[in-house]
């Protein structure tokens, strides 16, 4: 695990944890995939394989159908708008239904809380869906703040919505880290000037998460707490 890169980029305290929802607290990849296999079946088209769907995570549901819909070879006659209604209605019924909480994370979760950071969850998922997921899970008891897919104009890869994250939770961003999975979260994280920790499992995508180049990897968010806890003293770069 490297944590020099934390030091050196966020020298300020780290005071604040923004955390992505898909893949990195929740294996939802079953809802989505799911909802898409219904999607399809309604367009009369055959499902995509697990894997194949679940890759599309990460980016919002728009450009997740818009993905399905090529991979089936569907999108030169169906309108994607048409398709986005269909996948949310599916979506709805079986949003948080397949999907677990990834092991270790209430109580890594629980453990920050203890220590004072503030939390906030920054996803592309829509708040229609993000917050009864976060509800059903029992998540949401350990998040002061939800910034989702349509909260702002934004989403990640932009710097956007990590930095609105931080204006709700009145914390400076220099003083933030971001908790991910993918190369979006890598993406937005470079973007807002902070850095990025990825967890081992998640969507990363062919090469896995250390391809993405993070500043540091875990295993579990048990691990966060001892992760982030030495740039409280960390030098000046």
């Amino acid at each position: 695990m490297t944590t020099h890169a934390i030091h050196s980029i966020n020298a300020m305290p780290c005071t604040a944890v923004l955390i992505d929802l898909d893949g990195t607290l929740v294996d939802s990849a079953p809802d989505i995939v799911g909802a898409a296999s219904l999607m399809l079946a309604d367009l009369g088209s055959p499902p995509l394989p697990f894997d194949t769907v679940a890759g599309f995570i990460g980016r919002g549901v728009p450009n997740l159908v818009r993905r399905v819909l090529e991979t089936a070879q569907l999108a030169t006659h169906i309108d994607a708008a048409d398709a986005v209604a269909l996948f949310h209605r599916h979506y709805a019924g079986t949003n948080g239904r397949l999907g677990t909480v990834f092991p270790g994370v209430e109580s890594g979760l629980a453990a920050l809380r203890r220590e004072g950071y503030r939390l906030a969850c920054v996803t592309n998922k829509p708040r229609a869906l993000a917050v009864p997921l976060l509800a059903m899970t029992g998540l949401a008891a350990y998040l002061e703040v939800l910034v989702a897919g349509d909260s702002i104009a934004q989403m990640k890869p932009d710097p956007e919505p990590l930095r609105h994250a931080c204006r709700l939770l009145d914390v400076d961003p220099a003083h933030g880290v971001l908790v991910g999975d993918s190369a979006v979260d890598v993406q937005a994280a470079r973007a807002a000037g902070m850095p990025v920790c990825l967890v081992r499992y998640g969507y990363a995508g062919p090469g896995g998460p250390a391809s993405l180049g993070p500043d540091a990897l875990v295993d579990s968010f048990e691990a966060l707490p001892a992760l982030l806890r030495p740039a409280w003293l960390a030098p000046a770069a």
